[in-house]
């Protein structure tokens, strides 16, 4: 037991230091020159990534050579046709929603239609449960009634048969 706590003790520090270096990553040196030039902020063994600023690169077209290209300024018909193709996505999607719409409040409908079906069986079977009970302990009545008029008759029968035997024996 003495040797197995110091081994774990070590075997999580040893694990702990190697996941706490970043991986230095390599990539290959890129055939062409960047555009613009990026800043990275210096990075720190102790800092979350998601706590650290991030530069966005610029992006730049690459025309067909090979070579970057500036970007230029959409003009006002361009503007103008992605304004059109936007407000067609928008009627799209507002069409597409009041479809589904109507099929959920035609869906709602028959599950309504349905929960009442149900609830109106539910009672019809809590009023035959009702009868069946009311019925099976009339039965139960019924028996213990005959029960104890076999039991009356039997008992004057005995009666009767030993009353006569007193009298044959004097």
């Amino acid at each position: 037991m003495r040797a197995v706590v110091p081994s774990l003790l070590g075997l999580s520090l040893l694990c702990s230091t190697a996941w706490a270096v970043e991986p230095a990553t390599t990539s290959p040196a890129p055939a062409v020159a960047p555009a613009a030039p990026t800043a990275t902020a210096p990075t720190a063994p102790h800092t979350l990534s998601a706590d650290k600023p991030r530069v966005i690169p610029a992006v730049a077209t690459v025309n067909p050579n090979g070579q970057p290209q500036e970007v230029q300024p959409l003009t006002a018909e361009q503007l103008a046709k992605n304004k059109a193709l936007q407000d067609l996505k928008i009627k799209a999607l507002v069409k597409d929603q009041s479809v589904r719409l109507q099929q959920l409040e035609k869906a709602n409908l028959e599950a309504l239609a349905q929960n009442q079906e149900l609830q109106l069986k539910n009672d019809s079977l809590g009023v035959q449960v009702q009868v069946l009970q009311s019925e099976r302990s009339a039965q139960m009545f019924i028996y213990g009634a005959v029960t104890l008029a076999v039991g009356v008759l039997l008992g004057f029968l005995i009666a009767s048969y030993a009353q006569s035997k007193r009298r044959r024996q004097w």
